[in-house]
């Protein structure tokens, strides 16, 4: 295992992954600790921050191009910053259902299936952990 193929990755790359990283270990933290107080309300900032830095961040990596410089996982890319919203707006109306299926749609949907994608052979990822 070696970071090497990361940190020589072109443009955005690393900060998409580094990004996704954290994201991914704080949400493990968030579903496990105390719902509704201030750790889970600060972290859970902190998760929306790192998210939307990934959504974003995606929207300059090309490396599979399949309709111009995009590909399907790129609609994530779409459905993650809305998603987010929508999950602050039902945490702010203390609509605790809502809040939990967005938080834990984006989760599932962008950080484990999404990222699962990631160490595909041939992928940066893959490199990263099971060598070249």
């Amino acid at each position: 295992m070696s970071l090497a193929p990361l940190l020589e990755a072109p443009g955005t790359i690393p900060l998409h992954a580094f990004a996704a990283m954290a994201a991914f270990a704080l949400g493990v933290v968030q579903f496990v600790a105390p719902k509704g107080t201030l750790p889970h309300r600060t972290i859970g900032w902190i998760w929306v921050v790192l998210m939307a830095a990934v959504a974003i961040s995606s929207l300059w990596i090309h490396e599979i191009r399949m309709v111009g410089p995009f590909s399907p996982i790129h609609l994530l890319s779409i459905f993650v910053p809305v998603m987010l919203v929508l999950a602050v707006l039902y945490a702010r109306r203390h609509n605790v259902s809502g809040h939990k299926k967005a938080m834990t749609s984006i989760f599932f949907g962008a950080l484990i299936i999404a990222g699962a994608f990631t160490f595909l052979p041939g992928r940066i990822m893959h490199a990263v952990v099971f060598g070249p």
